[in-house]
């Protein structure tokens, strides 16, 4: 039977060359035995794309790839794996390809090569070169224009890619000044993800959003986003574009908020599988894509184990009138870094009705 999958691919591991103060994967993986697995071998390559089109025997595949940096995999491995797709698609699976990227190693060979392809890539950039004062390389010098440039080549090539926004407390009180950038920009496919705080972390910065800024932010943002629309200058923004489709009684399609996980394959450079990016851990390692099958570790315990915790909401969340809409927080690893509820009571009290303009959307 047909089955579409989602897997999430880290062909260099946790290599990157940039210094990101508020990077997840890096503090992540320092709790692992092993912080990084170097580069993925071709071995490994071909067991992926072997055992995730038998899996998915005829279904749509979602490759994704990230990192660390993933184009520190180099060029030859990204085309090695697109032969492998070729080679081993007998059943004609649909294949869609992305990845996540700080956009400073592109040059036009990788442009033209995601045009090729068809990659889909997200390019991390928070806003103008103020908003980016968190984005620093290995010598801690800004990068903000070796972006820029980057996604220059990615226009001047016709490839499509979304703006990654790290959302931190500047992001929150800077919000009208970033979304003006973006849109003087014509950056029209943005995604906001707010930043997190390491495992066990309760610290406050400037880089974590508190509830009451983050509540703030919602209602900003979101009517700028609202304004936009009815103006007939709709500009994406992943979270809200999901939050409309709950609203009109239909599926999100991002990650976390329908409030639970899904089965879902992040893979490391030396093979090993875990559940979920957020969740890379020596505690959820599935197994190894080199010594065990795709299905065996989609029904095993553990795998099964961490969608059920998903399911468990608070009490008060049981009852709440905004559950349709806000299915307790969301992703659990936002959940597990901190209550955001008065915010989102705060941002559905004073924006829900606002929702009502997309209703026309709904036979869409």
């Amino acid at each position: 039977m047909k089955k579409d999958l989602s897997v999430m691919i880290k062909p260099a591991s946790s290599l990157c060359n940039m210094r990101c103060k508020y990077c997840f994967y890096h503090s992540l993986a320092n709790t692992r035995e092993s912080f990084g697995y170097g580069i993925m071998s071709n071995d490994t390559s071909e067991n992926i794309v072997k055992k995730t089109l038998e899996f998915c025997e005829g279904g749509s595949i979602y490759f994704a790839f990230q990192g660390g940096e993933p184009l520190y995999a180099g060029k030859e491995f990204f085309e090695n794996f697109v032969k492998l797709i070729k080679k081993y698609n007998t059943l004609d699976s649909k294949i869609f390809f992305s990845l996540q990227t700080n956009g400073t190693l592109i040059d036009d060979e990788w442009a033209e090569f995601f045009a090729k392809h068809n990659f889909l890539l997200g390019v991390s950039l928070d806003g103008d070169q103020d908003a980016n004062r968190f984005r620093v390389d290995t010598n801690l010098d800004y990068t903000f224009l070796k972006v820029r440039n980057a996604l220059g080549l990615l226009k001047k090539h016709n490839v499509d890619f979304n703006i990654l926004v790290v959302a931190t407390g500047y992001t929150a009180k800077n919000i009208e000044k970033i979304y003006s950038y973006f849109k003087s920009q014509d950056f029209n496919y943005l995604q906001f993800i707010p930043c997190l705080r390491p495992f066990g972390d309760k610290s406050e910065s400037m880089l974590y959003m508190t509830e009451e800024e983050y509540g703030d932010y919602l209602i900003r943002l979101f009517n700028l986003y609202v304004k936009d629309y009815v103006r007939g200058e709709y500009t994406s923004i992943r979270h809200f574009d999901n939050m409309v489709r709950l609203f009109l009684g239909q599926k999100a399609e991002q990650c976390g908020m329908e409030g639970h996980c899904t089965h879902q394959f992040v893979i490391e450079a030396n093979g090993n599988v875990y559940p979920c990016d957020f969740y890379c851990i020596d505690e959820w390692l599935l197994g190894n894509i080199n010594s065990k099958d795709m299905l065996d570790m989609a029904n095993s315990k553990k795998a099964q184990e961490f969608i059920k915790e998903s399911l468990i909401y608070p009490e008060k969340c049981k009852s709440c009138e905004f559950f349709k809409m806000c299915r307790a927080g969301g992703c659990k690893r936002a959940r597990a870094d901190r209550d955001y509820c008065s915010a989102y009571k705060k941002f559905f009290k004073s924006c829900l009705p606002l929702f009502r303009v997309f209703l026309n959307e709904k036979g869409r």
